[in-house]
């Protein structure tokens, strides 16, 4: 097992990860848009929303991390986070909601890239870069618990609210905190610099970098290599996106059919259903994430790893769709959560399989633009799977989206030349 140093920066790293994903609406999104009436459609409307703005702002706010401090970007996104929360909570209208998306969309597109481009600067310095598959395994793990102990909260806050609702009010707590963790982190982490950039002048030049650091990130993409890596990261990770929520009306319909809990109210029958499902699911994904690097370390090589667990995600979503349509709930769920551990055993090693080929000083701006390219897809794919999902259901829903991936993947694939 590749070893590292669990400093204090390490547990900063973690603790960001676990705080971070303290989403308490997370597990209940799609149903609180439902409880809202708003149709399948509506959703992949206003998921579309949040991409599109993510989409635009995200290389500006990949440059402003890189040229004027990571660690200013980060706090940006936490506040544009908590506006989102309060829009959600405080005014129940579809087209508030729109605004709310755009807020939260802000924060993603200030933090995608931000936070990871940090962690892979501070293990440059510390020459530590050779394990950044086992570090930033072992952060996301933390994510994921704070995922598991998020949908612990979130079904508490439902069973005794009887609503949706107020899990958004609850959200602004954690990011606060998040504000706080961020501001202690070490000036060192707000840029990078490559040998002979490395000096004072250098630092202070702000905006006189923005040029260059644009003329870097297009570099990116003229290499077939880098291509091909940032394209299939973005695809698999886009189409999770996509259909990750969608597994809580499968949840909900799976609670109110079961014969438990018959006494309580609907809204809280799927609490508890939901709260116990997100906490197994995140706990086993945590143990993925952390296990990630062990993972890859069985196959031969690391393309090898990441072409089995695409071939693996696109099975898993056709198995769901098999599920769905022969009304086996329980199966389809047992696949979504397989899905996700598919989905936390690959982001490591694509992460460090990416950030390998992309230069230091543009490190944030190269990872916002994966994001970006995640964001473009998700923007595209979520209103067709919604108005599919509204018309013929979930099943034929995940049997498209399934198709998509599939279709591409002799062109996305890693070659032994990578």
């Amino acid at each position: 097992m590749t070893e590292f140093k669990r400093d204090l920066q390490y547990w900063k790293f973690s603790l960001y990860g676990f705080v971070k994903n303290l989403q308490f609406f997370d597990p209940f999104l799609i149903l609180f848009f439902r409880e809202m009436g708003i149709s399948f459609f509506q959703i992949g409307v206003l998921y579309s929303v949040r991409e599109i703005i993510t989409n635009i702002t995200e290389i500006p706010t990949g440059i402003i991390a890189d040229t004027l401090g990571r660690r200013s970007a980060m706090l940006f996104a936490f506040g544009f986070y908590i506006v989102s929360f309060a829009l959600f909570y405080l005014f129940p209208s579809y087209w508030v909601y729109i605004g709310a998306m755009v807020f939260f969309a802000l924060g993603e597109s200030f933090r995608s890239g931000t936070h990871k481009a940090m962690i892979m600067e501070y293990l440059n310095i510390h020459n530590m870069a050779d394990k950044k598959v086992a570090y930033y395994g072992n952060t996301r793990a933390w994510s994921q618990r704070g995922s598991a102990i998020s949908a612990i909260i979130a079904a508490l806050l439902v069973f005794f609210s009887g609503s949706y609702r107020s899990v958004f009010l609850w959200s602004i707590v954690p990011y606060l905190a998040g504000m706080a963790l961020i501001a202690s982190y070490p000036r060192e982490l707000d840029f990078s610099c490559d040998e002979e950039e490395c000096s004072e002048e250098q630092r202070e030049k702000g905006w006189k970098d923005v040029v260059a650091t644009v003329k870097n990130f297009i570099g990116l993409f003229t290499e077939p290599k880098i291509r091909r890596a940032l394209i299939n990261s973005s695809l698999f990770d886009g189409v999770f996106k996509t259909v990750k929520d969608y597994v809580q009306p499968i949840l909900k319909n799976l609670a109110l059919a079961l014969p438990f809990f018959t006494a309580l109210e609907g809204n809280k029958r799927v609490a508890i259903m939901s709260g116990v499902i997100y906490t197994i699911l995140y706990l086993l994904t945590s143990v993925a994430s952390s296990r990630a690097s062990r993972f890859h370390s069985l196959f031969p090589n690391r393309i090898a790893g990441l072409n089995v667990t695409y071939i693996s995600g696109v099975l898993a979503i056709l198995g769901i769709a098999v599920f769905l349509n022969a009304g086996i709930p329980a199966l389809a769920v047992t696949l979504f959560v397989i899905y996700y551990l598919l989905e936390n055993l690959r982001r490591p090693a694509t992460l460090g399989f990416v950030s390998d080929r992309i230069k230091g000083s543009v490190m944030a701006t190269g990872l916002s633009g994966e994001s970006q390219l995640k964001t473009l897809m998700v923007a595209a794919f979520s209103p067709l799977f919604g108005l599919i999902a509204d018309r013929f259901g979930l099943g034929p829903a995940m049997l498209l989206i399934a198709l998509i991936p599939a279709l591409v993947y002799p062109l996305v694939r890693f070659r032994s030349e990578d």
